[in-house]
């Protein structure tokens, strides 16, 4: 009970104020609801009830959620217990949220899923977790990494060393997701060994690629003659996933090989899109507050 209601009956306040004009009382472990949203507010409680019971804890965040989940009748036992990965020092990857999990079942049931949403939303990070158990489970023999070298809105002229050196900084943020499955010296095993491959997408073009998990990270800068090219480079025994966030265009011209895409490909069997918003940011509360400022002020102007 006391994690249930959590410390000075923190999580209790929060659902009294996501449903004020339900009454809530707790006496011993037994909790009584009257009001209006009393089911609603009842299935809340059984689901945080099964997602104790499954090894999980809670938080503010957690508890957040799941009334946001349980709100647009979504079930958070499902969500927050579904264990993608169990990562360095024995982390558990989960979805955090209904889209997170609409995503990673998604890409378990196609060939090729697209990820498309704003910062923060897990795209990235989550086809990494899904690309090491897929290749622990040895449903796959290697993983690519890839993503166009564009840069954000400044020129860093020519970078020192050699290939790898040059293209370091491009896909860094995908070598950050690697470390957080797998620890850092396991890591670097795999990248020399090359069952992990990092490549520019430019690299790509000639190639097929069999019994591989493929990630193109920020497909927003692509040109639609990139990821044509790269769609066509699958081969057996793949999968892939393709992230990006249409907002954040940095392809000279604003020529992105994603807009649209959607459309083109639409009837494809074994294909399939994942939006993610707002509601799908897990980083910092203000992260998922920028963004939705971002996306008032993109419909003003429109």
């Amino acid at each position: 009970m006391p994690a249930l209601l959590g410390s000075r009956d923190s999580h209790l306040r929060a659902i009294e104020t996501a449903f004020p004009e339900t009454d809530i009382s707790v006496r011993g472990n037994e909790v009584t609801i009257l009001g209006p949203q009393s089911d609603t507010v009842a299935k809340l409680f059984e689901e945080l009830v099964l997602v104790l019971q499954r090894g999980e804890s809670l938080d503010p965040a957690v508890v957040g959620r799941s009334i946001g989940m349980v709100q647009s009748d979504e079930r958070p036992s499902r969500v927050l217990t579904d264990e993608v990965l169990r990562g360095a020092k024995g982390r558990s990857i989960r979805p955090k949220t209904a889209g997170q999990k609409r995503y990673i079942d998604a890409i378990r049931s196609n060939v090729i899923t697209f990820g498309i949403g704003p910062a923060g939303t897990g795209k990235s990070w989550l086809a990494v977790a899904m690309a090491v158990h897929a290749l622990q489970s040895k449903a796959v023999q290697r993983i690519i990494l890839t993503r166009p070298a564009v840069e954000a809105g400044e020129r860093l002229g020519f970078l020192p060393g050699d290939l790898m050196a040059k293209i370091d900084p491009y896909l860094r943020p995908l070598y950050d997701a690697l470390y957080d499955m797998v620890d850092l010296e396991g890591a670097q095993k795999l990248i020399e060994r090359q069952t992990v491959e990092v490549a520019p997408l430019a690299f790509m073009r000639g190639r097929t690629l069999n019994n591989s998990f493929i990630i193109l990270d920020e497909a927003q800068n692509t040109t639609p003659e990139q990821m044509k090219m790269f769609l066509t480079r699958i081969g057996f025994g793949s999968k892939v996933v393709v992230t990006g966030d249409t907002t954040q265009v940095d392809v000279p011209g604003g020529r992105t090989g994603l807009v649209g895409l959607e459309r083109t490909l639409a009837g494809i069997d074994g294909l399939s899109f994942v939006h993610l918003d707002k509601g799908d940011v897990v980083r910092h509360r203000i992260v998922a507050d920028i963004v939705a400022a971002y996306e008032r002020s993109s419909e003003g102007r429109s």
